[in-house]
């Protein structure tokens, strides 16, 4: 019975490896192609049937990137503005969220529905009128246009609401009787415990901002202004596009976001999953 029981439960383990393989696969091979496609040349790309491996690795693409777009200027103003964006979200962010999570006052859960309400609407419902404001302030071409709309976020603050509910209460009483305020059981207390949240929130922050296309078309048209995702879509031509340029001006641009989720997998995995146990 209990061979039986254990070649069941073999059998169960071995299954779920293959659809987790499967699923790996799937998500790896469009960077695998991506990376192919960049050492590749411009025939080989183009090729019907498609050429899997080039017959001679292509590097010189990789420094093409940099003759046909000013690819550093792309990189400071993404660097500058996904920071930025990152910070301020950390901030306004948790603020908003330790209070909806831990103070009671009038309109609590009204005030937090009319929030999530935002996150029913489209995105490009706000497209026009943020252009609007952008222009009325004379903000159009500049890296403020690109950061101030995105400082804060209706999700990070419903994402570390969850977080900080999590939190026991007896922290906060302890504190109270200590003589914290309000502030200070927030900065010195919730904010430290919510350091996994606030980690997913930071990646999630980073990607959104990292691989935002739309809005950077639409305010900015200086190349000196443009981030790494709307410079990339300058090398697709009218008539002729090299892919291969792109796919290696991709590669680099993409590189960063790998090597921090990388580096913070784990808490961001343990922030995510922390956020749907208590509501």
């Amino acid at each position: 019975m209990n061979t039986k029981i254990h070649q069941r439960k073999s059998v169960q383990t071995g299954f779920i490896h293959l659809i987790l393989i499967l699923g790996a696969v799937i998500m790896v091979t469009p960077f695998i192609w991506m990376f192919l496609t960049s050492v590749k040349t411009l025939g080989e790309s183009t090729a019907i049937p498609p050429v899997l491996l080039p017959k001679t690795f292509q590097w010189s693409n990789y420094t093409k990137v940099f003759v046909n777009l000013p690819f550093f200027t792309f990189y400071w103003n993404t660097f500058i503005t996904t920071l930025v964006k990152v910070i301020g979200q950390l901030i306004i962010c948790s603020l908003a969220a330790y209070a909806f999570a831990r103070i009671n006052f009038p309109g609590r859960h009204f005030f937090f529905i009319l929030m999530l309400s935002v996150l029913m609407v489209p995105g490009q419902v706000f497209l026009i009128p943020q252009y609007m404001i952008m222009k009325d302030l004379g903000w159009l071409n500049s890296l403020t246009a690109l950061i101030v709309p995105g400082l804060f976020s209706a999700f990070g603050t419903f994402l570390l609401r969850q977080f900080f509910m999590t939190l026991p209460h007896e922290l906060e009483e302890a504190a109270k009787l200590d003589g914290c305020n309000q502030f200070r059981i927030y900065w010195q207390i919730m904010l430290p415990l919510a350091k996994s949240g606030m980690i997913a929130l930071a990646i999630f922050t980073m990607l959104w901002s990292w691989n935002d296309l739309m809005w950077p078309l639409i305010v900015n048209s200086s190349p000196d202004k443009m981030v790494l995702s709307a410079g990339i879509a300058f090398l697709q031509g009218e008539h002729k596009t090299n892919y291969t340029i792109i796919m290696a001006g991709s590669m680099m641009a993409i590189l960063p976001m790998i090597i921090i989720f990388f580096i913070f997998q784990r808490s961001f995995i343990q922030g995510i999953a922390f956020t749907g146990s208590k509501s």
